[in-house]
């Protein structure tokens, strides 16, 4: 019997030519998973092809854009073609167009909003419809969705607007999902991860240093690869129990999050006064949770 928790399963990595996702797309390799991989870029997805089939595993490209409706459809298609299943979707495709609020120009904050959070909607939705399909007709698989949200998007990000709007609504969307497709054999988790891509490397001289690896070939907390572990697992059978939840991944440390939830109340049993809820407001904020600090705030 495999100890490979994904053998034979078949997996979709979104923007898998470079960064995390490429380190996705080897990782469910090495666990026997078989993978398409999906990239904009034509020769970084062939790339990772090249290096599982070295490797000796089974893989395909899907080249499109991961917003385009029928590139989607694409993807969900090439995987049933080639492999005659999906068990699987990662959406990690992204990028980023960092600006402060009053300078991000309109084209700016919808190329973001597009790619990030279109684009998670776009490969769930058509993957979605084939296991509805398959649940319908008495086959209900063992479906796993895992999306990318970011830091950003749970605590904010100076800075980077567009983006920490896109990758919070990922997250909602992961809770969303995850009710309305459980019926059918799907989960749906959302991981926010922090490692060393083009994104963060490009993101200024001191997030730069601190994305660096060591010089002394110590444990490398920023190496994408250190992601991986924790999406493979998410994408097996094993994870079943698990649905609706945002991880943070870095380094050595997986945490969950516990995102929006309703805190101090108080319900006077009628309208409140405008003149009232000065006071109130004080004894609710006193005794709620402090907030996480926002990325980048003074």
């Amino acid at each position: 019997m495999s100890s490979k928790l994904n053998e034979g399963r078949v997996v979709i990595v979104t923007g898998a030519g470079q960064g995390i996702g490429r380190a996705h797309a080897l990782a469910f390799a090495a666990d026997g998973a078989k993978v398409v991989v999906n990239d904009y870029a034509e020769n970084l997805a062939a790339g990772v092809v090249d290096e599982i089939r070295a490797a000796g595993g089974e893989a395909v490209a899907s080249v499109g854009d991961v917003a385009d409706w029928a590139s989607g459809e694409t993807m969900v298609a090439t995987a049933l073609e080639t492999f005659g299943q999906l068990d699987i979707l990662v959406n990690n495709a992204g990028f980023v167009r960092d600006r402060m609020l009053v300078s991000l120009s309109e084209d700016e904050w919808d190329a973001v909003i597009r790619v990030h959070l279109k684009g998670h909607f776009v490969g769930l939705r058509h993957a979605a419809a084939y296991w509805r399909a398959e649940a319908k007709a008495g086959r209900t698989p063992q479906a796993r969705i895992i999306n990318t949200s970011s830091g950003a998007g749970l605590y904010g990000s100076v800075g980077q607007g567009n983006y920490v709007a896109a990758k919070a609504g990922i997250s909602a969307l992961t809770i969303q999902a995850a009710a309305e497709l459980g019926g059918y054999g799907v989960t749906v988790n959302a991981i926010a991860p922090a490692a060393r891509t083009q994104m963060t490397m490009g993101a200024g001289d001191e997030m730069a240093a601190q994305m660096a690896a060591p010089a002394d070939g110590s444990f490398d907390a920023m190496d994408p690869a250190n992601i991986s572990p924790l999406v493979v697992w998410l994408g097996s059978p094993e994870a079943g129990s698990v649905t609706g939840r945002v991880f943070e991944v870095e380094g050595g440390k997986v945490s969950v999050t516990d995102g929006w939830q309703r805190s101090v109340e108080r319900d006077k049993g009628s309208r409140w006064e405008v003149a009232e809820l000065g006071p109130v407001i004080e004894e609710i904020l006193a005794k709620a949770p402090v907030p996480m600090p926002v990325y980048g705030a003074r």
